[in-house]
């Protein structure tokens, strides 16, 4: 009995339709990033496991793919990866060619990545990422840029969205401030939580990791912030909090110089001063961004931060970037349940030329050669079959118009060509034709 085909689990397939919206994910979101000067780089889908490993936190390491040697040494343990985002490997990348780079180096990158996660809505294995950066700089005019990026991104594509903002710096002020400075990697893994687990069960991980009940209580007024207020009005209060410690203080004049920079170019992005917001990875440093949907039930679909010494880890240490990523799949998923994709997206053909028989055929050809020579997308009908099988080929592929060649277009040396939406049709010769499928 033959295996019925299957795909691992937290994969996907996409067909021509699918792939047609993901490209025009990716294409709205390239053109933007080139509009601030990003330049496209890719990477290798595996990296050497010691360029993975203690990147991402405990959480992180549990997730990565790791790629079991062959051949000779496939009894030794596994020395390469999958990567589990672009960030890393990007860090690498700057390190291994920074004689070639001109700094500050901005640039994007489009590429899978893979987690071994458990598959659930909204959460994938093999996943694409759509990644920002600029490294070699310190200035808040990356972290303003990534904001207008994405004000522009979800712009474009219909997106109602809220961007979350935070800075590691105020959550390390926030560890001072309540005598648990050691303790900072414990308090951001499990307050990152607060959104799936709730507050209760944050409180109880941050007990078994080690803080005092204390401590934990004294963490509740950011945990239990209200919702509605201002950012002004949080960073003041934060301001009063954070008074003995100088981390926390510098954190929030960053933010507060991010505010104005962002009323500057008037942003009309909704942002929310979320002192929740930890992001778990631990190589962020300063300001950490995440990007939810407002009229759909996801996680965010967007996420990035500041990190002042990633490449340090591969011997250029002091060099800081900033960058945010988009989550391609999830964004996908909202523009489908909200129906945001354009109709036009369905098919890239705008005529097929549908024949009646041999003769006809080979004239097709040749009308089909000198369209695509002008820029239009055509196909032609491979057999003279039954008309009713050739408009239905048509419907199928949601293509626009026919062109039909009978006796008598061969004859007259002209086409006619149907609108398929209207069912008008109109006997057309060649420069005609061009004419009505480029209007």
């Amino acid at each position: 009995m033959a295996q019925k085909p299957s795909i691992p689990k937290g994969t996907r397939d996409f067909g021509q339709v699918e792939m047609a919206r993901r490209n025009y994910i990716f294409d709205t979101i390239k053109g933007v990033f080139s509009l601030y000067g990003f330049q496209q780089i890719e990477t290798p889908a595996m990296e050497n496991i010691g360029t993975l490993m203690g990147k991402y936190g405990e959480e992180g390491d549990k997730l990565l793919f790791r790629i079991q040697n062959s051949g000779e040494k496939a009894a030794l343990a596994p020395e390469k990866g999958l990567r589990y985002d672009l960030t890393v490997p990007f860090a690498r990348y700057v390190v291994q060619h920074r004689e070639e780079l001109s700094f500050p180096f901005k640039r994007f990158q489009i590429q899978p990545v893979w987690r071994a996660d458990r598959p659930q809505k909204g959460r994938y294995r093999e996943f694409y990422q759509c990644d920002v950066d600029v490294i070699g700089s310190d200035s808040l005019l990356g972290e303003l840029e990534l904001i207008q990026i994405v004000e522009e991104v979800y712009k474009r594509l219909g997106i109602n969205v809220c961007l979350h903002i935070n800075n590691r710096k105020i959550l390390a002020g926030i560890a001072e401030v309540i005598g648990a400075p050691d303790k900072i990697v414990d308090i951001t893994v499990a307050i990152d939580k607060l959104d799936k687990i709730g507050v209760e069960a944050v409180n109880a991980e941050l007990l078994e990791r080690g803080l005092s009940e204390e401590q934990v209580e004294a963490l509740q007024p950011i945990l239990k912030q209200e919702s509605g207020i201002r950012n002004q009005d949080k960073l003041a209060s934060l301001k009063e909090f954070l008074a003995s410690s100088e981390t926390g203080l510098k954190g929030i004049a960053e933010m507060e110089e991010i505010f104005e920079e962002l009323s500057i170019v008037n942003c009309q992005l909704s942002i929310e001063l979320d002192l929740c917001l930890a992001r778990g990875l631990n190589y962020y440093t300063g300001a950490i961004f995440e990007v939810k949907a407002l009229d759909a039930q996801i996680g965010s679909i967007t996420g990035g931060g500041r990190y002042d010494n990633l490449t340090g880890i591969f011997g250029l240490p002091g060099v800081s970037g900033v960058g945010i990523s988009f989550g391609a799949d999830r964004i996908y998923d909202v523009l489908t349940e909200l129906d945001l994709f354009p109709k036009a997206l369905q098919s890239t053909t705008q005529v097929l030329f549908a024949t009646f028989g041999k003769e006809e055929l080979r004239y097709a050809l040749t009308w089909a050669k000198e369209l695509r020579a002008q820029g239009v997308a055509v196909e032609v009908y491979p057999e003279p079959a039954k008309m009713k099988k050739q408009m239905g080929y048509a419907d199928s592929k949601q293509i626009p118009f026919v062109a039909i060649v009978g006796g008598d277009e061969l004859a007259q040396g002209k086409v006619m060509l149907k609108n398929m939406s209207t069912g008008e049709q109109q006997l057309m010769e060649f420069g005609e034709l061009v004419k009505a499928l480029k209007s």
